[in-house]
């Protein structure tokens, strides 16, 4: 698996409204991406910074609000970015051949972006991910 960059990055909220008043404080310029989620993409070092609520990152890895009790509850998230969503299923197949036990399997988001997850001995939401837009050339003119 090669790693190209990082997609993003972030904490993993349980109040959303006073998290953002925080992050804000310390000049984040944040703006709400979804319901309850706030980040920005144009935070220079990484190519998104978000406020993921902890009842969103449930849903999106397991398909329920709730997070397992029988899991750590992550505190942040990072999405790592490899070369195309077929790149993802193998580096899903080489963390498994590894030992590794994914939280999710590889699956294509709603909004086009292919992900597999894991949690890290840290207690870190990692997401192995294709994120198509963050790939795309500047036409030339």
């Amino acid at each position: 698996m090669k790693i190209q960059f990082v997609a993003g990055f972030g904490p993993i909220v349980r109040d959303p409204a006073q998290s953002r008043t925080w992050w804000t404080a310390l000049g984040l310029n944040l703006h709400e991406i979804g319901p309850d989620y706030w980040g920005q993409d144009d935070l220079a070092g990484v190519n998104a910074f978000a406020l993921w609520p902890l009842a969103q990152a449930a849903e999106n890895t397991f398909g329920t609000p709730d997070w397992p009790g029988h899991l750590p509850t992550p505190q942040a998230w990072i999405e790592l970015d490899v070369g195309s969503a077929d790149e993802v299923a193998d580096a899903q197949r080489e963390l498994e051949n590894n030992g590794h036990t994914l939280l999710r399997a590889t699956t294509t988001e709603e909004w086009g972006q292919t992900t597999a997850r894991l949690m890290s001995p840290e207690g870190l939401l990692v997401g192995i991910s294709y994120t198509p837009w963050m790939h795309e050339q500047p036409k030339s003119e």
